[in-house]
């Protein structure tokens, strides 16, 4: 690198590259390093089980990237990331052999579960879609372009799941929406549960719940391609212990856990900083398992088989008990998973008439304990045979996770645990999260808002911070979107 650096990006996950593109389309000479042989972070596609089968080895399902600004600011067709909708976008599979899925609008999904209920709740986000995910994608601290929708949302996404589903009639369609909360990694009965499933169902109605055909590394390679252009530069395979290690630069941009913060930038925060860094909780992690299997997996209920998502778990109040034990500390017998089925939408996955599959379970954090047991038994539970099918599997405990991807504490593929008060104040109390009390430091990972997903949010905001501060414009992506 002969040219001395603008600004230094530490990571370059989904949010790290964000932040290297926003700060290098303000003219900024832009570097970025990552610790890891390849860039991406959880971002990226390997062939995990066998050769010709490609696997996500994280992120699979691109909705959050669908509805993003950010990625709206990129041409990812042309830069060879195309986002591809299975024709439904979800499904719930029951003991009985029926479904709930999410196909088309909140009325047929309604009508499809017989459950009127699911309608009154959906129909009118659905209406302000635009204007609730650019709250949604937005810091907290800033003041909505539709005020009343965001506060109509506002006022249901606080609710704990198992509250905000009383209203629904049906065993499927309050299961529909314990499968959509279920990705909050929070108990069913935690304040904000709820949200997440509302605001995951909107963009499962409205943008989808795409793939990136040929494999979210693609994305990766779009961003690269974007940054490229703009003169960025990444270099991999290097880990940086402490701040001293980084080449000197005006701006700092950490996409890290706060835990990597404190220990990479300590010398030159505050006491009262790191003590508040240290109390940043974690949720519990993952344990996932890949599969190359020699078909396409032999659902009872037809629905199914067209998800790109399957959500396992059962009722409501077996979800409820399994996200409890993991809150809990235990290992549940019947855990939650979520499955994706990406051949479904891009069958170039696998070798012809093969197929891909991805599921994850919610685990304690940092459980070395393999559950690819109950997984598969949850499997089997709505797809008998599927097991006669399996050619060859990976798995990774949270353990493991945690170990590949620092980011990831204890296996929390999240950022950091998405409770109400980590939610409204995410990482630490600050009126500006991303701007640390360190001059030129600031933080860019989905420890800060909007917290996890791949959307990039958290990597554009964080930049548009730097920017203010160094008294440049930022681009119109930093503006409030919508």
């Amino acid at each position: 690198m002969t040219r001395p650096p603008d600004a230094v990006v530490v990571g370059s996950g989904p949010n790290g590259l964000a932040a290297a593109i926003t700060l290098a389309r303000a003219g900024m000479a832009v570097d970025v390093i990552e610790g890891a042989a390849g860039p991406g972070g959880g971002c990226r596609t390997s062939e995990l089980t066998l050769p010709g089968f490609a696997h996500d080895d994280c992120s699979a399902v691109h909705a959050l990237a669908a509805a993003s600004p950010f990625f709206q600011t990129i041409d990812l067709a042309a830069r060879g990331a195309h986002l591809t909708a299975p024709p439904a976008a979800l499904a719930h599979p029951l003991d009985g052999g029926q479904a709930a899925a999410i196909t088309g609008l909140p009325a047929a999904t309604a009508a499809s579960l017989g459950d009127p209920g699911y309608r009154r709740l959906m129909e009118p986000l659905v209406r302000d879609a635009s204007a609730i995910a650019a709250t949604f994608l937005a810091p907290l601290r800033t003041i909505p372009a539709r005020p009343a929708a965001a506060a109509r949302f506002a006022a249901a996404a606080i609710l704990p799941a198992a509250v905000l589903a009383r209203p629904l009639r049906t065993p499927a369609g309050r299961a529909l929406l314990a499968g959509l909360a279920g990705h909050s990694m929070l108990p069913l009965s935690a304040p904000v549960s709820g949200g997440f499933g509302l605001f995951l169902g909107l963009l499962a109605h409205t943008t989808g719940w795409p793939v990136v055909t040929g494999g979210s590394a693609r994305l990766t390679e779009a961003l690269l391609a974007e940054l490229a252009a703009l003169g960025g530069r990444v270099e991999t395979g290097r880990w940086i212990r402490r701040i001293e290690d980084l080449p000197p630069a005006p701006v700092i941009m950490l996409d890290v856990a706060p835990r990597a913060l404190a220990r990479i930038a300590g010398a030159r925060l505050p006491a009262g900083y790191l003590r508040a860094l240290s109390r940043v909780r974690y949720g519990p992690g993952v344990c996932k398992v890949d599969w190359a299997v020699a078909g396409p997996v032999p659902w009872t209920a037809p629905a199914c088989r067209q998800a790109g998502t399957v959500h396992l778990g059962g009722s409501l109040a077996q979800i409820a008990a399994s996200e409890a034990d993991v809150a809990a500390g235990r290992h549940p017998d019947r855990p939650y998973c979520i499955v994706t089925q990406p051949c479904v939408a891009d069958p170039g996955r696998a070798p012809a008439g093969r197929h891909t599959l991805w599921a994850y379970c919610h685990v304690p954090p940092g459980s070395t304990a393999d559950m690819t047991g109950p997984i598969e038994a949850q499997l089997e539970r709505f797809a008998p045979g599927f097991a006669d099918l399996v050619l060859a599997r990976h798995v990774r405990t949270a353990a493991d996770i945690a170990a590949a991807n620092p980011n990831y504490v204890g296996g929390d593929i999240n950022g950091a645990a998405a409770t109400l008060r980590q939610t409204l104040l995410r990482p630490v109390p600050r009126w500006n999260p991303y701007r640390t009390p360190a001059r030129g430091i600031y933080l860019c990972s989905a420890a800060t808002p909007p917290g996890g997903g791949v959307h990039g949010m958290c990597g554009a905001w964080a930049a548009a911070t730097a920017l203010r501060d160094a008294g440049l414009p930022a681009p119109a992506v930093t503006a409030r979107p919508g």
